[in-house]
């Protein structure tokens, strides 16, 4: 007869399952949420990018965004303290529009170089760089609006207020921050738009040079 030690010893271990080796679609549902976030984020910044050269079109897509916000507030009859804080958010965009990207006010007291802003007729066209792009303040303004839509869907943000007053500071806010922004631009002689500017025609302005004397 055998020993019964000797077939116990002999015996092939069992091999345990290797853990994710059944159908989790590699890495469960975790990995399949963060596929379809990073899908669907390439995806819209793709669109993002489409869109940049089409200016009137998507100021036109941000007025039917403002119009339904207004709506919804109209309707509503609240949530003016949102309003008022989107006011200033669209306030500071557009005083960093305005602006150039290099301050000439900051860059005299530092004394750096920088490019600096035409002063004359007679001046080197130079383009005038933003501190804020176009496509990003179009693309902040569009994003607040639609944040604050969303908040009006909670009534913890719908707090009991005189609008009129909110209203006023704004307006007074406003006056004030374009008053120091027009002077700004009177002092340092910059438009902050392309109209007006000199442009490359293509004909060379005759000198003279090439001014020759008729022949008889």
């Amino acid at each position: 007869m055998m020993d019964p030690s000797s077939s116990s010893s002999t015996a092939v271990p069992a091999v345990a399952p290797a853990v994710g080796d059944g159908g989790g679609g590699g890495g469960g549902p975790a990995a399949a949420v963060s596929s379809a976030v990073a899908a669907a984020s390439r995806r819209f910044q793709h669109l993002l990018d489409r869109s940049t050269p089409h200016v009137g079109r998507r100021w036109l897509a941000f007025a039917g965004v403002a119009a339904a916000y207004a709506l919804r507030v109209w309707f509503a009859g609240g949530y003016y303290i949102v309003t008022y804080a989107l006011g200033i958010y669209i306030l500071n965009l557009l005083i960093a529009f305005l602006s150039p990207q290099v301050d000439p006010e900051v860059a005299e007291v530092l004394g750096e170089g920088g490019p600096a802003l035409p002063t004359r007729a007679s001046d080197e066209f130079r383009p005038f760089v933003r501190r804020l792009p176009e496509f990003k303040f179009w693309y902040s303004i569009v994003k607040a609006f639609c944040i604050a839509f969303v908040l009006t869907f909670f009534s913890v943000f719908d707090v009991p207020v005189f609008w009129p007053i909110l209203l006023f500071y704004w307006v007074v806010l406003f006056t004030v921050t374009m008053k120091r922004q027009i002077l700004h631009m009177i002092k340092y002689r910059y438009v902050p738009f392309s109209f007006g500017k000199q442009r490359y025609n293509g004909k060379r302005v005759a000198s003279a040079d090439d001014l020759t004397l008729p022949k008889d």
